[in-house]
């Protein structure tokens, strides 16, 4: 049976297949993924290239025209496009990060010739090396790929990189280095356990340990022998807690007290806080790799996030990003001030040279709060660098300030420049004497002219992000509208709505103990008392804001009743002069609940949990094996057994999902009246209960039970190992190592190491939904509250044509089908069709529905077009998005191409561009 005659009986077998019923989604998913190297220019100079992430296509423009860039081009690509780079003046390559794939534009006939599959997340992609190779960092796996353009069906080369999160890449002038930015880098920071009230539990209390600097006083005092602020009498004794470390020049990990703990982090009595003798943790920013040998050297201490990197015409690597001050404990001495604004320049042939400037230099961060025209000078959240032919000046974007700043190789400010919200991407066009700046909160393109350092002209772009994001997008991420000092953010510990994979101690001795009121205390099961928040809470690390909209009480406590509970810290903890009105709240809270969680790595493409899963990195901690030894492959399926009734894997009382309910992980907002679990009634602010508990063995007594749906996100905390790539790991203060670890705490039977790694398995795969819900009559199994994720086949793609698909191809478009028919996903497919750009949407039972409104094609006559020339990609989207996406552009009714047929663009906008200089500059 040939190719296309099995083709056939599958989608025969599709017409007929009973639907499951979907959830209707909105036409717009926002997983709110971060521009790397969004813009380039191609090597000619007639082109610019620019990412349109929300629209999910390449924008090309022309750049000979003497008035402003015109947009000529706007083609498909995958999801969540986050960097471009010509290859050749007729040839791009863009990276999608949702999708997993590299798009490979053909600029000359405006269509996608082929799809390149990359490992998870890929972020940047550049082309060096004798031969040219491309090289391709995917962020969530540490790697970067390597590709030979000219066999893309050829296995690719992976580079395995020691740290976290790499993302942006640029290649040295001669194309022998390439160089990766590690995203998530860490400061040397790291957490010595403190608080643990389990006997044998860990880690142990170092923090407590009599051999400290401080004879073993829990909390340590701040400033000498005294607390700053003063500890106020009125409470009761402050419960004993973790202490955030950090490593200095000289190795020693040191305390914000000067106080020094070397000794039980990585001394003789390392042990104490749970690490070896010897530990470390290296904190590598800048990965150097060899493009003819694949070896990789670091550039180390830099900043905490490496957000965007150039090359400067003398060779030195340029690095821009954030490094946070979390060693410094308590809210009122960080107010305003907990973050700098960096630039590093290295030397990749001495990577052990370095100088780091600080891009504010008009901030002496003596007073959380300076004039609003010193806050209008300052840089927040750069995304993007580029120098001018000379080297004399580096243009940096501010996505946080909204701005240009000029600065020298010193790091000295020349100008700056306001331009459109959210700009990201950046390039320098020396012929003309302009940059170009990609706003990517703004939707537009801002020309800046070089000679006299102002806008000339902004060039909008289509964008179909609902209104709510577009209006609280600023209230998360603008520096100057929310902060003290013009520089920090929600967005600057909360990066890109996420996290910054560190821990803060955001206590305040001089603050005051809240009460437990209107709290869902214990679900209504037998628990320990609880206890009133104490304003010393310890540290904990920065928690992500996705899917948290519904989902109180907020917090790690949750002693934040709703989001308005937040307000407050615009003041006293940005420095701001005032809090967000209600009517702003309102807007951020109607952003915040479109953040969505990506497809998950770990799941099959149907969405199914893993049956046997490599976990690389995963390590035993000596309750069965001897600690540090590899887990074994883990089976999804057997974790979710043991994670439910009826086994009661805690202390034989609870089974896991008492209280982390599928699908999100988080408690139930019901309580057990003895018969059925009871909803509770919603608060004044339309606010939810999910529940806290008191049995997670912490002197923080009264926790909220955490959702599980990121735990992949933070690995790299890993004790047994002599080296870390992260500081801090799991649970609250993020002083328990690893996953494996959490499980194996003394107040959890697990039977074995194999049971281990399957719940380990199940932990990486908990996003996604798809998974069991709880009942309303059963004691162990409480409802929960649903979860906002992604099917995991959501992005992938395939482009067939060439020498004709492949079984493997067709495979695929047939799985995606499949997938489409049950209603789980939607599937478009676009690609250009006898000289015209197309677009068509599946509607079950093998048809797809064109995007002309008068014409439907069956699936197998469609696969049966794609050929060289006439190429078609295929790519899952989420459901309720595939007609916006296929062949609705801009959701009027009226479809793409019968728009086209007409005279009018789908993506037309009513906007003009607008020239801010004269049109004498503009032009000259």
């Amino acid at each position: 049976m040939g190719v296309f005659t099995r083709a056939v009986v599958l989608l025969s077998l599709l017409a007929v297949l009973a639907p499951v019923p979907s959830v209707a989604s909105p036409s717009f998913v926002n997983w709110e993924d971060p521009h790397v190297h969004p813009m380039d220019m191609t090597p000619d100079g007639t082109r610019l290239l620019a990412v349109n992430t929300a629209d999910n296509r390449l924008l090309v423009f022309d750049l000979t025209s003497r008035r402003a860039p015109e947009l000529v081009a706007s083609i498909p690509v995958g999801l969540d496009p986050v960097s471009v780079r010509a290859r050749s003046n007729t040839e791009a390559w863009v990276v999608n990060h949702i999708s997993d794939s590299v798009s490979i534009v053909d600029l000359r006939h405006g269509h996608v010739r082929a799809t390149l599959q990359t490992d998870d997340e890929p972020a940047d992609v550049v082309f060096a090396g004798h031969p040219r190779r491309a090289f391709i960092t995917c962020s969530q796996v540490n790697r970067v790929m390597v590709v030979d353009p000219a066999r893309l069906g050829a296995e690719p080369r992976r580079i395995s990189l020691k740290g976290e999160d790499p993302r942006a890449l640029a290649v040295s002038a001669d194309g022998r280095f390439v160089y990766a930015a590690i995203f998530e880098s860490g400061n040397g920071s790291t957490l010595i356990g403190g608080g643990s009230t389990i006997p044998d539990a860990f880690p142990p209390n170092g923090a407590g340990d009599a051999r400290g600097p401080y004879g073993g006083v829990n909390p340590p005092p701040n400033r000498g022998n005294s607390f700053v602020p003063a500890l106020n009498p009125a409470n009761p004794a402050a419960p004993p807690v973790g202490l955030i470390v950090k490593k200095d020049a000289r190795g020693r990990w040191m305390d914000d007290n000067q106080g020094d703990w070397t000794e039980l982090v990585s001394g003789a009595h390392a042990s104490a806080s749970g690490r070896l003798t010897g530990w470390d943790l290296p904190d590598r920013d800048l990965a150097i790799i060899d493009t003819a040998s694949l070896e990789v050297s670091y550039a180390t201490r830099l900043m905490n996030l490496n957000m965007a990197l150039a090359v400067h015409p003398s060779g030195a690597v340029t690095v821009v990003g954030t490094d946070a001050t979390n060693e410094v404990r308590f809210e009122p001495n960080l107010n305003g001030r907990f973050l700098r604004v960096l630039m590093a320049v290295v030397d990749p042939r001495r990577p052990g040279t370095r100088a780091v400037h600080d891009l504010n230099p008009h901030l002496d961060y003596r007073t959380p709060t300076v004039s609003r025209a010193l806050r209008e000078l300052s840089v927040g959240d750069p995304r993007g660098i580029t120098w001018d032919a000379t080297g004399t000046r580096a243009y940096v974007t501010g996505m946080g300030s909204n701005n240009v700043v000029v600065v020298g190789p010193g790091g000295a400010r020349i100008a700056q420049v306001p331009v459109g919200e959210g700009p990201t991407g950046i390039v320098f066009d020396g012929a003309r004497r302009r940059v170009y700046v990609l706003n990517r909160f703004g939707a537009s393109l801002s020309v800046l002219g070089t000679d006299r350092l102002r806008e000339l002209a902004r060039v909008p772009f289509f964008d179909p992000s609902p209104a709510a994001i577009k209006a609280g997008r600023k209230h998360l991420y603008d520096t100057h509208k929310t902060s003290g000092l013009g520089h920090l953010s929600c967005a600057s510990c909360h990066v890109d709505a996420r996290m910054d994979k560190l821990a803060w101690d955001l206590g305040d001795p001089s603050g005051t103990v809240k009460a437990l009121d209107g709290q869902n205390l214990g679900m209504g099961l037998p628990m320990p008392p609880f206890e009133s928040w104490h304003p010393m809470k310890g540290p904990m690390t920065t928690q992500t804001l996705q899917d948290i909209i519904g989902k109180e009480p907020l917090h790690w406590r949750g002693d934040r009743t709703s989001l308005e509970e937040f307000n407050p810290a615009y003041e006293h903890l940005q420095g701001d002069d005032a809090q967000l009105t209600p009517e702003e709240m309102g807007e951020l809270r109607a952003f915040l609940s479109t953040l969505t969680f990506p497809p998950n790595p770990f799941r099959g493409l149907d969405n199914s949990l893993p049956r046997n899963l490599p976990l690389p990195g995963h390590y035993t901690t000596g309750r069965f094996a001897p600690a540090g030894q590899p887990l074994p492959n883990g089976d999804a399926v057997s974790g979710m057994a043991l994670f439910r009734p009826p086994r009661l894997l805690a202390q034989g009382l609870f089974a896991c999902n008492t209280c982390h309910t599928f699908p999100s992980g988080m408690a139930t907002n019901m309580q057990w009246n003895g018969a059925m679990w009871m909803d509770l009634p919603r608060g004044d602010k339309g606010e939810y209960h999910h529940a806290l508990v008191s049995t997670d063995g912490s002197s923080n007594v009264t926790l909220k039970v955490p959702q599980l749906r990121n735990l992949y996100e933070k690995v790299g905390l890993e004790l047994t190992q002599k080296e870390s790539l992260t500081g801090f790991g799991f649970i609250h203060d993020g002083s328990v190592d690893s996953i494996a670890r959490f499980i194996t705490e003394p107040v959890f039977n697990p039977a074995s190491d194999q049971e281990v790694a399957d719940l380990v398995a199940l932990l990486l795969s908990f996003s996604g939904g798809d998974l069991p819900r709880g009942s309303p009559t059963e004691l162990f199994l409480p409802p929960g509250p649903g979860s906002q994720d992604s099917h995991a086949a959501v992005g992938q793609q395939v482009t067939l044509g060439g020498a004709g698909p492949t079984p493997a191809q067709l495979g695929r478009a047939l799985l995606f089908m499949s997938l489409a028919e049950q209603g789980r996903v939607g599937l478009v497919v676009k690609g250009r069709q006898r000289g015209e750009a197309r677009g068509y949407t599946y509607v079950k039972g093998g048809v797809f529905q064109s995007d002309r409104a008068s014409e439907k094609v069956s699936a197998y006559v469609l696969l049966a077009r794609a050929r060289a020339g006439s190429e078609l990609t295929y790519t899952v989207v989420p459901a309720g998005t595939e007609w916006r996406i296929g062949v609705d552009q801009d959701e009027d009714g009226a479809y793409d191409r019968d728009e086209l047929d007409r005279g009018r663009r789908p993506d037309a906008l009513r906007d003009e561009v607008e020239l801010t200089a004269s049109v004498d500059e503009v032009t000259r």
